[in-house]
């Protein structure tokens, strides 16, 4: 099944068909060299890890926190508060594995759909959600782990988010400390006038936000993932080349101030003729985590990963 606007259908949502054996992502400028992906493996598998990770519903976004201790999904299984809901697995070290998802509570989700959450430093955690209240279809929220508590979630406002959907955030620093929120919105003025396929933006510094230059089509481009030094981001797509669905592709820079290079698609096993979207990167960039609808999987969608090692001699 191929989604083509993957924002403006709620139903789409909850479905939730947003649900690396030998490639190459083709000429890598960065001064960061890495080997090929391994061959992607079910979030499950890793020996030690819990079998609730993924289940016969859907499971999406898995996405590492910056200290790789959690991993934080989205999920319409039973036990939560409606809809899909954020949850986290939890681990006592790097090496470890992750344990059962807990709810994040109440304080987080809603009757509505709380999903795709993306935590960053600071205790700091982005999400998006369809709650009362927002500017648009879907807004993107924000909340922060104080005094061993959630606070409550903050809607990043009307400047940032529109009247149309605006969701999947990713966060990103420059060495100069400034702030970069890369999202999905389907808001007019896009990469095509009077289109309505879903476009990649950011804010700098929360300023007013700006398609992210290179990377969009007239097609549905979104859920980006971003390398922490910025020169390397990940994203899903139905563009043409692929080989069906929504599959991911990638593009380097050289520096934060550079163009994006033409983006690349990494061709089988990382993509598939299935959907396999929402690619996010853990902190050392070794560890790619994504969703797919590819055969095998135990629900509507299921979280996967897959690993690569950095080169000696490289950054």
């Amino acid at each position: 099944m191929k989604i083509k606007n993957s924002l403006t259908i709620l139903s789409a949502i909850v479905v939730l068909v947003g649900a690396v054996a030998a490639l190459t992502f083709g000429p890598v400028v960065s001064a960061t060299h890495f080997s090929e992906w391994a061959a992607p493996v079910s979030v499950e598998s890793i020996p030690g890890a819990s079998a609730e990770l993924n289940t016969a519903f859907t499971d999406s976004c898995a996405v590492e926190s910056p200290d790789g201790l959690s991993l934080y999904i989205s999920s319409n299984r039973p036990g939560g508060f409606g809809g899909l809901d954020i949850w986290v697995s939890r681990r006592a070290d790097s090496d470890g594995s992750f344990g059962a998802p807990e709810n994040l509570g109440a304080s987080i989700n809603t009757a509505a759909n709380e999903f795709c959450p993306a935590p960053v430093r600071g205790d700091r955690l982005y999400f998006n959600s369809n709650r009362a209240g927002g500017c648009g279809n879907l807004d993107l929220y924000s909340t922060r782990f104080h005094k061993d508590e959630w606070t409550e979630p903050e809607n990043l406002g009307c400047d940032i988010n529109s009247s149309a959907s605006d969701g999947y955030p990713a966060y990103f620093e420059d060495d100069e400390g400034n702030a970069y929120l890369f999202f999905s919105s389907n808001r007019t003025g896009g990469f095509e006038p009077g289109g309505s396929d879903v476009d990649i933006y950011f804010s700098l510094n929360g300023a007013a936000p700006q398609l992210a230059p290179g990377l969009n089509t007239a097609s549905n481009d979104l859920r980006l993932s971003v390398r922490k030094d910025g020169r390397e981001v990940f994203f899903d797509s139905d563009r043409a080349g692929g080989l069906g669905g929504n599959d991911i592709w990638t593009a380097t820079r050289e520096s934060v101030t550079d163009d994006w290079l033409a983006p690349v698609h990494p061709d089988a096993p990382v993509n598939s003729p299935a959907n396999d979207i929402r690619p996010m990167l853990s902190w050392d960039g070794l560890t790619m985590y994504f969703e797919s609808t590819r055969p095998g999987g135990e629900g509507l969608s299921d979280n996967y990963l897959t690993t690569r090692e950095k080169l000696k001699g490289s950054e």
